[in-house]
């Protein structure tokens, strides 16, 4: 299924620049009168620092990312500040966790990538975000989606007087086409069934995990190209939770949509993940690979609430680690 410089002047023959730099240019080739030396240097390294100053700045081979959030503030109301000097970036067809306790910051920095702050009377007051080489931070919510990213809220947020269908199409409120938005439609049901036999049904009178596919499945309307997934798993139960990541895995292995998940179930997070953030008090205080991420020490005892045994930590345990740990605070 698919949418899917050189310098300004030359010196003259039989004189030098007053930087000293015809010293070494009969060596690597041009013809000049050369300078006294204190320090004699290799031919080899004459011309090796000739050939770097022309080269001008190195320019590098790394592919831009998708979405690229650098040191940005947060603060609500001009008086509360709950982002820190938050940087991240999503590659294009990535999964990228962001994980964290509740308050951590996790929402906020969706809604600031999403433009969903200003609702909320937060806005960004440092840093800037980049997607595919264009600063959004200053753009509204509509201005937003059409760019290509989408969020899912944490809640679901349906429409429960309508609808499974008709919550799903209110997805596509941006497009006018409606054969494609017919086809669209059928890729949502090819990956969430159950909603097939739901689409009839009020969106209020179906269960939790149906109301978060009905989510997810109206994102997939708009054709994201980014997909940002809060807490998609809170108020569900283990088994829903498995089929909702493994349907969010496929979507991005099969429609190429990248997508920035915040997550307090950090095993649920990181086994679809290939890259993993770790927020505290409004700062990242770790990132690195998804494999790598879950298996420090630290993340094991403050999210996973294992010992380095493999136990199962208490909860009181946990909550005192959590307060002894400096890198926390």
């Amino acid at each position: 299924m698919g949418w899917r410089s050189s310098s300004s002047g030359t010196a003259r023959s039989g004189t030098s620049s007053p930087t000293g730099s015809s010293r070494f240019a009969t060596s690597c080739g041009r013809s000049s009168r050369r300078r006294p030396s204190t320090r004699p240097r290799s031919s080899t390294t004459r011309c090796a620092t000739a050939r770097r100053r022309s080269r001008g700045p190195v320019v590098s081979d790394a592919p831009r990312p998708l979405l690229s959030v650098s040191n940005i503030e947060v603060i609500y109301d001009h008086v509360i500040l709950v982002l820190k000097g938050v940087s991240l970036t999503v590659p294009e067809g990535g999964i990228v966790a962001l994980l964290g306790a509740n308050g951590a910051g996790k929402s906020t920095t969706l809604k600031a990538i999403s433009g969903l702050l200003r609702t909320e009377r937060g806005e960004v007051t440092k840093g800037a975000i980049e997607f595919r080489g264009r600063a959004i931070h200053r753009r509204n919510p509509s201005e937003v989606v059409k760019h290509g990213i989408v969020q899912v809220m944490e809640g679901r947020h349906v429409f429960e007087h309508l609808t499974v269908e008709e919550n799903l199409l209110t997805g596509a409120y941006t497009r006018h086409n409606g054969q494609s938005t017919k086809k669209d439609l059928d890729v949502v049901y090819h990956y969430f069934p159950r909603l097939t036999e739901r689409r009839g049904f009020k969106a209020g009178y179906v269960s939790g995990g149906e109301q978060q596919m009905v989510a997810i499945g109206r994102a997939l309307m708009a054709r994201p190209t980014l997909m940002l997934l809060d807490e998609p798993s809170m108020g569900l139960a283990p088994m829903l939770v498995t089929e909702i990541f493994e349907i969010v895995a496929r979507l991005n292995r099969a429609e190429g949509v990248a997508v920035l998940l915040a997550e307090q179930n950090a095993t649920m997070a990181l086994q679809v993940a290939r890259h993993g953030y770790v927020m505290e008090n409004g700062r990242i205080v770790l990132d690195g690979d998804a494999k790598a991420i879950s298996e420090n020490e630290d993340i094991k005892e403050f999210y996973l609430g294992l010992t380095g045994v493999g136990q199962r930590k208490s909860y009181r345990d946990v909550k005192h680690y959590r307060r002894r740990k400096r890198w926390l605070s």
